[in-house]
């Protein structure tokens, strides 16, 4: 009843909206989305404070050079300070091609990123060099060390640490002197300063190492991966392919021993740090005030977190717990340890009351809530400690609606700062007195707004105009809001009608799902290429779905670990139910129900037609996991513990184990050079379903990774997938 009655109540709001069929439409392409990127919205080019917060740099093109720009916040339509002009960044002939920057603490010199090389997701190399504002001196960082990473300058600006080849090195700018720090890096054994493959991927680190606020000590990770078991993943370039092995712990395998050191910056010495017993260091930070030093530990289950408090000037490096936390299910790991002024004092976010809220925790164990009630805070913005008041972003009004709050630091005169209903985003200036809002719903592309702390508005930096007329002139239909029936809870969802949408007629019905964990798809913000891709299949007479099934976030942590131990077998039950129900509806055909999905979503797409074979006719799975014996432990344990363990949980619920029930049309996509959800994942799957005698459909993107991109590759992934939709559904 719930879902017949929501979705005939939108589709007459629909139905109003819509736009007249006498207007003459452009016609909508794969092309159009994937290769002339006609539904990409325009951006606010990212700025970096500077110290004052009145002001912001960025790039900018002078006479065809990129240079760095200071502007104001305020009187935005001067043409700004050069603080360092592209004709100037020559080096013994060859103009630098920056990427990226960094500034020291008096803003009067700049680390740049040259030659910049992407790793893993989020790991690169790069040539650094130094530039003198005043003087316009340019020199490399390290002619004889490079490539670099996680170049940075120490809190008072006269030193730069940096990393290569699995080393710590620290460069002094007075004396121009650089020492080493460590000296037993060597590749898939030894790590200095920076994360292995699974901290990258899982706790969204790459940077291990943290200078002390005096520069007297760097405290750094140190990973032993040396007794990890190694993937080799296969590269066709050449006449022969190569091949690259690096360390990756499947579930239930050897991690890195990972240890805390602190290493003197005046003697180049190290000292390990007793962190007594854990599996993993998430996140070290030093406190803003003293040389003290707090490192969380969290042991291999994840349900257990600790907040280790070191001092840098003992003698005895012991660590002293000052906060713990523990969970019958996990505890989510984040960026929000911000020490207070009094360095005493910490700001954390937590679900110890059953939903993720702001805490302020004192070193000696007291502890406050500053935000309550049965919502998820999503984003902590920072903190202005001036005025004692905090930022954040929550679902508080709507899981699908993300607003913008402020809230002072005894957690009251909570304020509501955003404007516009749907999806709001913020990025401050420094000290917290401006920022700039990023606001879209689900049909309109992002508004980028300048405000002042207090919310209000200053001007409108971006608004997508000409986009929002592309939307018309393509006949876009509304996506619409809706809550579902699913196994045995109501779900939030959204749907897409076809152009015309006549209830008494059938329509097929194209599922789009992630469901895992961490990632909603059922949420008011603009969707990019992928709104536009399914308008495609709208206008070719489908109805596009999304559900949030349990499992999911925003609705409190009861509802997105209730999958604990057993990924994929409530979310299944939840898809399968929700198609039973899109079938008693007399507008669809019953017969014609597919769903996509893209790692996660590939996982339940494969589950959905082979667990859900007697309701889906079609699947198509890019990059899933098929079983999680064959993924990465961090993940994978965090959600089930590991196989030894929860053997059941890892088999009863892993597509190959079920391919024996497969009935309809399935479409398996991988790429061959994922580092991530490896292409042994769809080579396994391949073998059940041939075992099992079962027909599909396979292709393979030679080198490409998890995201299967570059050059015309999602042209041709889309249009693939758009031809193959068309003839089985």
């Amino acid at each position: 009843m719930t879902i017949k009655y929501n979705i005939l109540f939108l589709f007459i709001t629909f139905t109003f909206l819509g736009r007249s069929q006498e207007t003459e439409n452009k016609e909508l392409t794969v092309e159009t989305i994937w290769k002339e990127y006609q539904f990409f919205a325009a951006g606010v080019e990212g700025f970096r404070s500077m110290n004052d917060g009145e002001h912001f740099s960025k790039f900018s093109i002078i006479d065809q050079d990129k240079s760095i720009v200071k502007y104001s916040f305020i009187n935005r339509g001067g043409a700004g300070e050069v603080l360092v002009n592209g004709k100037d960044l020559i080096f013994q002939g060859n103009k630098l091609k920056v990427s990226r920057y960094e500034f020291n603490a008096d803003e009067t010199k700049v680390l740049l990123v040259t030659e910049e090389e992407k790793i893993y997701r989020r790991s690169y190399s790069a040539v650094f060099f130094l530039y003198d504002i005043s003087t316009k001196e340019l020199q490399p960082l390290d002619a004889e060390q490079s490539p670099q990473t996680l170049a940075s300058y120490s809190p008072d600006g006269t030193k730069v640490a940096y990393i290569h080849a699995n080393n710590l090195y620290m460069r002094d700018l007075t004396s121009n002197k650089t020492l080493q720090l460590t000296k037993d890096g060597e590749f898939n054994k030894i790590i200095n300063g920076t994360t292995d493959w699974v901290y990258e991927e899982e706790f969204a680190i790459t940077k291990a190492y943290d200078w002390s606020p005096d520069g007297a000590y760097i405290a750094y990770l140190k990973f032993n991966e040396s007794q990890v078991r190694e993937f080799t993943m296969t590269y066709h370039y050449e006449l022969y392919p190569d091949l690259y092995t690096f360390k990756y712990p499947k579930a239930g395998e050897d991690n890195s021993k990972v240890t805390l050191h602190i290493a003197c910056t005046k003697k180049g010495k190290s000292r390990p740090v007793d962190l007594g017993e854990y599996e993993y260091i998430p996140r070290l930070k030093w406190s803003n005030v003293e040389n003290k030093l707090m490192a969380l530990t969290l042991n291999r289950h994840q349900n257990h977190l600790k907040y280790n408090w070191v001092n840098a000037s003992e003698k005895n490096l012991l660590a002293d717990v000052v906060y713990e936390e523990k969970d019958a299910a996990y505890v989510e790991i984040d960026d929000n340890l911000i020490f207070l002024k009094d360095g005493k004092h910490f700001i954390r976010t937590s679900e110890r009351d059953g939903y993720n809220h702001i805490y302020k925790i004192g070193i000696t164990g007291n502890v406050k809530q500053l935000t309550t009630g049965d919502w998820d805070v999503v984003d902590f913005k920072g903190v202005d400690q001036d005025n004692g008041l905090i930022y954040f972003t929550s679902v508080e009004s709507h899981p699908t609606n993300k607003d913008l709050y402020v809230v002072d630091l005894e957690g009251n005169n909570k304020r509501l700062l955003s404007q516009n209903k749907g999806w709001n985003d913020a990025q401050f200036s420094t000290g917290m007195k401006y920022y700039v809002n990023n606001w879209s719903d689900a049909n309109t592309p992002p508004v980028y707004s300048l405000h002042t702390a207090k919310g209000d508005l200053i001007e409108v930096l971006e608004d997508n105009e000409y986009l929002q007329l592309a939307l018309k002139d393509y006949n876009f239909q509304p996506k619409v809001f809706m809550t579902v029936e699913g196994y045995d809870e109501t779900l939030n969802a959204w749907a897409i009608y076809p152009p015309n949408f006549d209830s008494t007629k059938q329509y097929p019905v194209y599922f789009n799902v992630y469901c895992g964990p961490g990632s909603n798809m059922v949420t008011d913000a603009y969707g990019s290429a992928n709104f536009a891709y399914h308008q495609l299949l709208a206008q070719h007479g489908y109805i596009v779905f999304c559900v949030d099934t349990r499992g999911t976030m925003y609705r409190g942590a009861k509802f997105k670990k209730s999958t604990y131990l057993q990924l994929g077998k409530l979310e299944t039950e939840d898809l399968i139910a929700v198609a039973k129900n899109l079938q008693k509806l007399d507008y669809v055909d019953a017969e014609r129900i597919g769903i996509m999905g893209w790692s996660y979503g590939g996982y339940m797409s494969s589950l959905a037609m082979t667990k859900g074979a007697d309701v889906f006719k079609m699947g198509i799975a890019i990059a899933p996991v098929t079983n999680w014996r064959y993924y990465d432990n961090i993940y994978t344990e965090r959600f089930m513990r590991t196989p030894q363990e929860n053997a059941a949980g890892y088999d009863d619920n892993s597509p190959i184990n079920h391919v024996d029930k497969l009935k309809g049309k399935y479409f398996l996509i991988h790429g061959s050079g994922d580092d991530n959800v490896h292409v042994q994942n769809s080579m396994e799957m391949i073998n059940a379903l041939v075992k099992a005698d079962k027909d599909f459909d396979l292709f393979i993107y030679p080198n490409k990774d998890h995201g299967i991109y570059g050059g015309n590759t999602r042209n041709h992934l889309f249009r693939m997938m758009f031809e193959y939709t068309l003839k089985n559904l």
